[in-house]
This record gives structure tokens, C-alpha cells and sequence, in this order.
């Protein structure tokens, strides 16, 4: 077994951090209980001893669907201590195409499902030839034949231990650096989701990598991992990284639906009062409204209080590392006024947020940074395992997506693949220990994505005089002009939606047309509460996406060319029940221009071009 391994990982844990919680978990209402990493390595190594009883042989795939618990961890780890592959799968598969296309393509012979998983998976396991064995990670009083309680799995591994003493470990001999340990399906935006094939060493570097750039994580530190765990922003940061350091993380409490974990979220924090916290843009938007309501309860005084804090916060802490100058002391004194308040009610030991899943807009960072539980924004890709870049408690620059990781190679290129010089944009390539193996089954894609040991991330960005990295969006979602001039459009997406509070969501549009336009999706019950009626409501959002322009006060942040001429009002939500959004609360861009391309047409023509044109009037109708 090399060393590189995450079977080395776990074991190297449990010699230094042996009585140390690993695992918080809430089955009845928010009594946290917890397993140190020696319980834990304990039930892996019965769970992966158990997976042999079953017939589980060196390399066979094994899925896994279920929120985030215990036995998410221990059955991954348990998988990958028997030489098999975890393939991870997102809970928020709701299809029979999406489910089988996965759990097919990887051939899975057996899968791991919490019982609100397993409820989708009855009904269609004739559509999955390859799976012999269904494992239970919660319990049930009525398995089918096929199905196995995780206890019983474990019990079948004592056993199994005692009548074969040699099995499991001369099983383990055969795990490598550059065995497979995941295959890790993309969120498929684009065309049919792609396997990365990620490897023990991947893992095992990645979180090197990752303790690098924070410069080590201490192991009295919590988390509440809120984001998905089959998400390798989570899964990496989360499981891996947090065992590196013999630090803890904690599910979110038990809910018997997706809605009731959702509300179970604030709960958990109380309860868990985390360190730090793995966010996305979706999520951070959230606690900053929750956080300005909470604000505005208190009444008037305090809400122009908390204003003017901001307002200091802002202009002392300016990017972060060149924060200094005047207000200090102002700025102290409103900390203790107001802003050491809400982190108290938001979680007391809160040092900081990791950001990534996402371009997080300025201001949002500006926002944390003053109440002080600063969002370091990170970069990745799952490609590279993922973690690519990340601001830091000892670096960090406001605006950009951080520091690269050490050990790892990145270049910006052109077209051609050739280097260009500092400040230049183009794309990102990557090299280094974290970069996937390659895609399951489809050299093609391989071949297009890994060239000549770089990976391309088909991300554009360019590198600062300081090192910093700055990610501008994806190529493939760019904004081209009628001349030609490419531009991406998430940094005024983002930033449209977090700073507007009539906008919910925003889709900008330019297929080399004579302007940009915009769909938008608008928030009603904000513009309820000011008994907007839908002429008026129009003529807001239209404001609200002028004060990017001349004289307005985002002035300057974007080029106005770029700032949507026209838009069209979008009754229902981008989500992924209607499939405009992937399981990574990303939206799907080319799915919304192709059901909304007739209103996108319309746009271009004088009428349309209006604010209060017939089909915006008749959307604001419905939705007020």
C-alpha cells in the first residue's frame, strides 16, 4: 500500500488524532453525538470486511446516494478499504434517465442509499442489470430480498473477520496512489455528464494541497458540511482535508425530506457552533439576506446603524490586503456595537468561510469581511480533484479567487496553448498531482481535456503581479458581441442578483447580437411588499440594471456594453425541478436559451426592447 493512499490517510489519523471526534451526527432533533477516528476506522475496516462476504471484488464500482451522515463516510471508506470505487451520486437526482445513465455507464454492482434515497430506487431497479446488492445506510423494518441493513453488513464483517483473518488485509495490499477511488460524474450542463475517474492520489494530494494554502487546519476545528457531499468541493475540502488534520465535521440533522433538512440547516449551526464553513454563492446569498432581515426587525435606528458600520467596514477594509487608513476606531467600535452581535447569533466560533462551486461577487465578500467571518473565495474544477486556488486567513485579495496551491503547475495560455504574460487573460491550465486520471470509458473527452500532461479547465482568467489568480467565467458561456468581443457574464449575473432585492435570478444573453439582454426572474413578494403594480415594477428592475451604467452607483464595475439593453421578465424560477439548474445550483444556460429563445428574439425588435413591453406586463401580471 503506497502512501499516498487514503487508506494511509485514515490510518495515519488515527495514530496521531486516535480519541479525536471525526464524525458529528443528529438522528433525533439536534442531539449531536459523535465517533472518534479510531470508531471510525474501526466500523470501516467490519463495513469493507462485510463488502467481501458480499462477493465485492478489487476494482468493482460501487454507487452511493445519500445526504450527508455517518454512514456516508464509513460506507465510502469502506468501499475504498475493500479495493473497490465509490461512485458518488447527488441526491438530487430525481430521474430514471439521470439515475440509470450513471449507475449503468459505471457498471455498479452494488449501492449504498439512505432511505429517502432508496425510496426513488425501488421502482426502477429493473433499469440497473449490474446491481446485485443494495445496501441500507439508515434503518428499515421491510427491506426487499435484495437489500442489506449497514448493520447487518458490519455484523457480516466481524464474522467474516474471524473466520478469514487475512482476507481484508492482503485485499488492502492491492490499494495504490494510482488506484481508482472515485468516479465522480460531472453535473452534465453541457451535454451527457462525463465520469472523472479521480484516484487515491488525487485525494491524498489534493488534501496536501488544500492544508497548504490554509496553512493547516487545527483539530479542535468543526464544520457543518452543508453542501452536497457527493459535491467534490465538500467531499474533498470536507471529508478529506478535515481527517488530514484530525479536525471534525458534522451532518446536517436527520429530516424525513430535502425541505426539512433545508430548515434543520440554522438549527445544526447552534447546535454544532462551527469554526468554518464551505459555501457557494446560492448558500452565502441566503445568510446575507437572513442576516439583513434579522437587521431589519430591530428597527429603524438599527438599520441605519448598521448601514453606516458597513459603510466604514467597506472603505477601511477596501480588498482586504491593503485594508488601513482612517476609521479604525470607528470601525472597532461598531464591531463591538453590531457586528460581534450577529456573529454571536450566527455561530460564535466562526472564523471564516471557504467560497467556491462559483464566482462570488465582490460585494458579497465585501459584506462578510465587515461583519467579520471573511468568505475566502476559492477556484476549482473536479477535474483537479478540486481544489485549484483559494484566498487565506495570510493572503487574500477581495475580488480574486486567491493563491494557486502548492505542488501544483498553472499556466494562462491563448488558443494555441502557448504561455502569456502576467495580467494577460486566457485559459487556465493546470498540472500537478491532483489531476484526474481521466474521463470513464471516453478517451475522446480525455484526449481533449488532458494535453500533454495539462489539464484544461476551459475556464478564462489571467494571473496579478502578486500571484493572486482571477477566474472572469467559463469560454464555453461567453458573452460574444456583433464585432466579435467576448466577455462572461457571471461576475454581472452575480452581481445584479446580490445587490438588487427586487431581482431573484438573472440570465444575460448575447449571441453576437447589436446589444446584451437579459432575462430575469423577479422577486415578487419583494415587489408585493411595495404594492408595485406591473407597470411600475417593470420600470424598477430597469432602474435597478441602470445604475449600472453612467452616473448610476455600480458605475464602473462592469463595461457598459456588456450591461443588459433590454430584458425579459421570467415568471417561473430557474430551478432544478424544470431543469434549468444542475445539482450545483449552477443554471444551465444553454437550456434556458433554448426554451426561452422566442422571448430572447423579441428583445431585438423595437417594442420588445421596452421595459413595459406586452410580455413583461403580462408576466408582472401573474406574478403580483
Amino acid at each position: 500500500m503506497g502512501n499516498k493512499t487514503i487508506l494511509n490517510l485514515l490510518k495515519e489519523a488515527v495514530e496521531k488524532y486516535g480519541e479525536n471526534p471525526y464524525l458529528y451526527e443528529a438522528r433525533k432533533g439536534t442531539q449531536y453525538t459523535s465517533l472518534s477516528y479510531k470508531q471510525v476506522e474501526e466500523r470501516t475496516l467490519q463495513f469493507a470486511a462485510g463488502l467481501l462476504s458480499l462477493g465485492i471484488e478489487s476494482g468493482d464500482r460501487v454507487a452511493l446516494i445519500s445526504e450527508g451522515k455517518n454512514n456516508w463516510v464509513i460506507g465510502e471508506l469502506g468501499i475504498l478499504h475493500a479495493d473497490a470505487v465509490s461512485v458518488p451520486l447527488s441526491v438530487k437526482l430525481q430521474s430514471a434517465q439521470d439515475l440509470s445513465f450513471r449507475i449503468n455507464h459505471s457498471e455498479c454492482v452494488a449501492i449504498l442509499a439512505s432511505d429517502q434515497q432508496i425510496a426513488k430506487l425501488r421502482p426502477i431497479k429493473n433499469l440497473f442489470p449490474t446491481v446485485k446488492h443494495y445496501i441500507l445506510l439508515d434503518p428499515d423494518d421491510n427491506p426487499e430480498k435484495d437489500e442489506f441493513l449497514f448493520e447487518g453488513v458490519i455484523e457480516a464483517g466481524k464474522k467474516f473477520m474471524e473466520t478469514n483473518p487475512s482476507a481484508l488485509k492482503e485485499r488492502m495490499k492491492g490499494v495504490a496512489p494510482d488506484s481508482l477511488a472515485n468516479i465522480s460524474y460531472t453535473s452534465g450542463t453541457t451535454a451527457n455528464p462525463k465520469g472523472i475517474m479521480l484516484t487515491h492520489g488525487n485525494y491524498v494530494c489534493n488534501a496536501e494541497q488544500a492544508v497548504g494554502i490554509l496553512h493547516g487546519i487545527p483539530p479542535y476545528f468543526r464544520t457543518l458540511l452543508i453542501l452536497p457531499w457527493d459535491h467534490s468541493f465538500g467531499h474533498t475540502a470536507g471529508i478529506y482535508t478535515f481527517m488530514k488534520c484530525g479536525a471534525s465535521i458534522a451532518s446536517v440533522a436527520m429530516g424525513k425530506t430535502a425541505m426539512e433538512i433545508l430548515r434543520n440547516v440554522p438549527k445544526s449551526l447552534k447546535a454544532i457552533n462551527p469554526h468554518l464553513l464551505m459555501s457557494v454563492p446560492a448558500l452565502a446569498s441566503n445568510f446575507r439576506k437572513s442576516i439583513e432581515a434579522e437587521i431589519e426587525k430591530k428597527g429603524k435606528i438599527t438599520a441605519s446603524l448598521f448601514k453606516q458600520a458597513l459603510k466604514t467596514a467597506y472603505a477601511y477594509n477596501k480588498e482586504g490586503f491593503n485594508k488601513g487608513g482612517r476609521g479604525r476606531l470607528m470601525l472597532s467600535i461598531y464591531d463591538k456595537l453590531i457586528f460581534a452581535k450577529i456573529r454571536q447569533s450566527f455561530a460564535g466560533n466562526m472564523e471564516f468561510f471557504i467560497g467556491g462551486g462559483a464566482l462570488l461577487d465582490i460585494e458579497l465578500q465585501r459584506f462578510f469581511y465587515a461583519i467579520g467571518i471573511p468568505m475566502y473565495q476559492g477556484y476549482g474544477l473536479s477535474e483537479a480533484t478540486p481544489i485549484i486556488s483559494a484566498n487565506s486567513q495570510y493572503a487574500h485579495k477581495l475580488g480574486s479567487s486567491g493563491k494557486p496551491v502548492p505542488n501544483m503547475d498553472i499556466k494562462i495560455v491563448d488558443d494555441n496553448l502557448q504561455e502569456l504574460p502576467i495580467g494577460e487573460k486566457g485559459e487556465i491550465i493546470v498540472r500537478g498531482g491532483n489531476v484526474m486520471k481521466g474521463y470513464w470509458k471516453n478517451p475522446q473527452a480525455t484526449a481533449e481535456t488532458i494535453v500533454n500532461g495539462w489539464l484544461r479547465t476551459g475556464d478564462m482568467g489571467y494571473i496579478d503581479k502578486d500571484g493572486f489568480l482571477y477566474v472572469l467565467g467559463r469560454t464555453k458561456s461567453l458573452l460574444i458581441s456583433d464585432d466579435g468581443e467576448k466577455f462572461s457574464p457571471e461576475g454581472i449575473e452575480e452581481s445584479i442578483t446580490s445587490t438588487s432585492p427586487i431581482i431573484e435570478q438573472c440570465v444575460l444573453y448575447n449571441n453576437q447580437s447589436p446589444y446584451t439582454s437579459a432575462l430575469i426572474v423577479p422577486n415578487a413578494a419583494a415587489l408585493k411588499k411595495i404594492n408595485a403594480g406591473p407597470e411600475q415594477a417593470a420600470l424598477l428592475i430597469e432602474k435597478e440594471i441602470n445604475e449600472y451604467r453612467s452616473g448610476g452607483k455600480h458605475d464602473g464595475l462592469f463595461p457598459h456594453r456588456w450591461i443588459p439593453s433590454a430584458f425579459a421578465v421570467i415568471e417561473e424560477p430557474f430551478s432544478e425541478q424544470n431543469g434549468f439548474m444542475n445539482s450545483t445550483m449552477k443554471i444551465v444556460k444553454h437550456k434556458v436559451y433554448e426554451a426561452y429563445a422566442p422571448r430572447i428574439d423579441s428583445l431585438y425588435t423595437p417594442e420588445g426592447k421596452q421595459a413595459i413591453s406586452p410580455e413583461n406586463l403580462e408576466a408582472l401580471k401573474k406574478l403580483l
